[in-house]
Parts: C-alpha cells; sequence; structure tokens
C-alpha cells in the first residue's frame, strides 16, 4: 500500500484495482467481491448477462441472487420475475440459494450469512446497496446492465467518489436512534447534499453503536446522493464478523493525513426524535413539532432492510408491551430474516406484538416500494421506519408517508397520530 494518505474508500479502491494509490476523481476498472441483485433488478440483469457472450458468472460465489421485493409472490408478473431468478440460479448452480422460507429482505440477509465482509467491493442492482458500508466494506448500487457484464466478467468501472466526513459527537438520549441520526444529517444536507460522494461516519455515537443501528446509517446515505456510506471497522464490527464471515475480512482505516471535501460535525445530544414529513427525506421535523401539527394516521410499518434487524423489533416491542394499537390504525411489522424471526419468538417480542394487536409478516420488501402487505388507498397517512417518502411511493399518489424511528412508529401506532414514547 502506497505511503500517500487515503481514506478508507480510497484503499478499497486501490487493491481492487491492483493500484498503490487511488485519489477522488480517479477513473478505475476494479475487480468485484459480490454482485448482488433481486426480483426486479435481477431478471434484467440476467437478460444482460447473456448477451455478454460468457457462457457461466465469473464467480458462482460471487454472484448472489435475492428475491425479496415481491416475494411470496403478489401475482402472476411478479411470480414470473422470481422464476427467472430460480431458473437461473440452477441452471449457473449457483453458491448462494434463496428462496421462500431462506430468503429474508437482501441487505440484512447478506450480512447476517456473512457473505459481504470488511474490506471488500461490493455492487448491487439496488440503490440500499450501499447498507453495507457498515462493515467497513465499498458497497453501492448499479443499473441491472451494469450488473449484468460485472456477472460475467468480475469487474466494473468507477469514478473514486470524494469523501465527506460526518462526525457524530456526544451521548444519545432516550428514544433517539441511528435512524434519527441519518434523517438530522438528510434534513441538513439535502438529498443531493452528498452526490457522488463517500459519506464517512464517525465520532463517539458511532463507536457506541450497535451493528443493527450502523446498518440503518449506511443504509440511507444514498437518500443524501451518496455513492456510499462507510464507517470504519472496529471492535464490535469485527466481533459481529467473527465465526460469520464466510471470507477473511480486511480491517482498514483512513489515514490520518487522508483528505476530505470537507468534515461535518454534530453534538448528538441536542437530536431530538427526527420526522421526515412528505415526500422527500430531507422534508424533517422534530418529534416536537410533529405532535403540535396533529396528524392523524390509517397505518403504520416497522421493517424494511432500514429498520427491520433484531433491535428494531426490540425497540417496536419496547413500546407495544402492554398496550394495544389504537382502533384506526393498522400496524404492521416485517422482521428482515428469518433468523430475526426466530430470535424474536425466542425473546418474547413475537408474543407483545401480537397481543398489542400487531399483524407480523414474512420477511419481504412489501410495501416498502409499493409491492404488496400494505399499499395505501387514497388520503392515506402512514408512519413508516422504511427509507423513503416519495409520491406514490407506498401506494396511491394522493397517500402520505412520514419517516421515523421504531420508536415513533410505535407510539403512533398507539395513540393514533404521530406520537413520541414519551408521551406514553
Amino acid at each position: 500500500m502506497s505511503k500517500m494518505p487515503m481514506t478508507i474508500t480510497e484503499k478499497i479502491f486501490a487493491l481492487h484495482s491492483n493500484r498503490e494509490y487511488t485519489q477522488a476523481g480517479d477513473l478505475i476498472e476494479a475487480n468485484i467481491d459480490i454482485a448482488l441483485a433481486n426480483d426486479i433488478t435481477g431478471p434484467i440483469a440476467i437478460e444482460e448477462f447473456k448477451k455478454t457472450g460468457f457462457k457461466s458468472v465469473f464467480d458462482k460465489k460471487r454472484v448472489v441472487l435475492v428475491p425479496d421485493h415481491f416475494v411470496p409472490n403478489k401475482d402472476i408478473k411478479s411470480a414470473i420475475q422470481a422464476k427467472i431468478l430460480r431458473e437461473f440460479v440452477k441452471s449457473e448452480d449457483l453458491y448462494h440459494k434463496f428462496d421462500v422460507g431462506t430468503m429474508g429482505i437482501e441487505h440484512a440477509l447478506l450480512p447476517e450469512k456473512g457473505i459481504v465482509t470488511a474490506g471488500d467491493l461490493i455492487i448491487g442492482a439496488d440503490s440500499h446497496t450501499c447498507t453495507y458500508g457498515a462493515l467497513g466494506a465499498f458497497s453501492t448500487g448499479v443499473g441491472s446492465t451494469d450488473l449484468g457484464c460485472a456477472m460475467a466478467s468480475g469487474t466494473t468501472w468507477f469514478k473514486v467518489p470524494s469523501t465527506i466526513k460526518v462526525i457524530f459527537n456526544g451521548k444519545l438520549n432516550k428514544y433517539v436512534t441511528a435512524k434519527d441520526l441519518i434523517l438530522h444529517l438528510i434534513g441538513d444536507i439535502g438529498v443531493d447534499g452528498a452526490l457522488y460522494k463517500a459519506l464517512e461516519f464517525s465520532g463517539e455515537a458511532i463507536r457506541n453503536m450497535d451493528m443493527d443501528g450502523r446498518f440503518t446509517i449506511c443504509n440511507m446515505a444514498i437518500e443524501a446522493g451518496a455513492k456510499n456510506g462507510i464507517i470504519e471497522p472496529d471492535e464490535i464490527t469485527k466481533e459481529y464478523l467473527k465465526n460469520r464471515s464466510i471470507r477473511e475480512p480486511l480491517f482498514l482505516k483512513s489515514d490520518n493525513d487522508a483528505k476530505y471535501e470537507k468534515i461535518i460535525e454534530y453534538d448528538v445530544s441536542k437530536i431530538r426524535p427526527v420526522v421526515a414529513y412528505p415526500h422527500l427525506p430531507e422534508n424533517t421535523h422534530t418529534i416536537d413539532e410533529a405532535i403540535k401539527d396533529n396528524i392523524k394516521i390509517n397505518q403504520v410499518v416497522i421493517g424494511s432492510c432500514t429498520n427491520g434487524r433484531l433491535e428494531d423489533i426490540k425497540m417496536a416491542a419496547e413500546i407495544f408491551k402492554g398496550r394495544k394499537v389504537h382502533d384506526d390504525v393498522r400496524a404492521i411489522v416485517f422482521p428482515a430474516t428469518q433468523d430475526i424471526i426466530l430470535k424474536s419468538i425466542e425473546l418474547g417480542y413475537y408474543q407483545t406484538l401480537i397481543e398489542a394487536n400487531v399483524a407480523i409478516s414474512t420477511p419481504t420488501c412489501g410495501p416498502c416500494l409499493g409491492g404488496h402487505c400494505g399499499i395505501l388507498a387514497d388520503g392515506e397517512v402512514c408512519v413508516s421506519t422504511t427509507n423513503r417518502n416519495f409520491v406514490g411511493r407506498m401506494g396511491h399518489v394522493d397517500s402520505k408517508i412520514y419517516l421515523s424511528s421504531p420508536y415513533v412508529a410505535a407510539a403512533s401506532a398507539i395513540l393514533g397520530r404521530i406520537a413520541s414514547p414519551e408521551e406514553l
């Protein structure tokens, strides 16, 4: 490795392009560790792969197809999409085989199974592939055509992004979560505030955060326009990957004199729970403002690749314990993987949720993208722990989505309006 100072993102690119040094703006061809697609993007990528003339994928262990967006299938079209993935996995004899009963929401499933690890370079035909930066990997979303070609060659082109360092100083107040930190950042810099940049997250609040929270923060880097989100691996990362990672992790850190485009610092002790109003994640308000606005709701969704992990289910169960969902509200929880379901049952979270009249789904992206299992009608209002609240994102164009943490979502389900757990 060169003695020239580099960020962690630049180091990963240097290693994967066989260079001593890379810097922001470099155009490089890099070797990829994992190529990922789902049941929406996968069929297009498969079609493009077949056009390349390659007889097989570059590595049967490194091409991963996860049917999660419309699975279990909601209609004939979605069934055909899943069938295309299933047949390709079989014909190519891919190592990783996921389907109903074994699959999960892709961005929770891959880290859980150890398929992605520290130091990796990962591309996925899904914008929230940036989630894996929580492990100290470079991961980013690409188009299905790019993915199809990468499935054949094992390489793709990149422009090395410049890095914005975000430092979260201090300790979180009660009911303030990783989701609130990333929404606060997006509200501050805007949905294009980090356009094609790397967002490197650090500081005391990050060092004290568990892996589930770190995944949440990196997951939503794309909502600020970022190419990737990334966190330097530490003892918490190493403990998570221990006996889990199927490949040898590579633990990298940014050099002390690495060059950043800018550095943004926050005192998290001053951050209150955040709610993103329709129709952009940057339209953020504090929970106190939302309470004053007295926003009546019809549905609550807790889950997705952003907040469907065990810690999120735990937060929801903590608020629902001994309480009931409001008569005017439908509350749905989407655990991200089968393993999370099993642990939620063992820990008693499921019993708490069911006793509170919460509906629990199999792992699926479901309503997050207007898929199924919770579509909104015209005029309906939803509080959701998902990542986007665009017009029509969860159903009818005249519906509204407010983004929040699991704590706020659960409290809102109980009180029938956007609410804080502090009110209960």
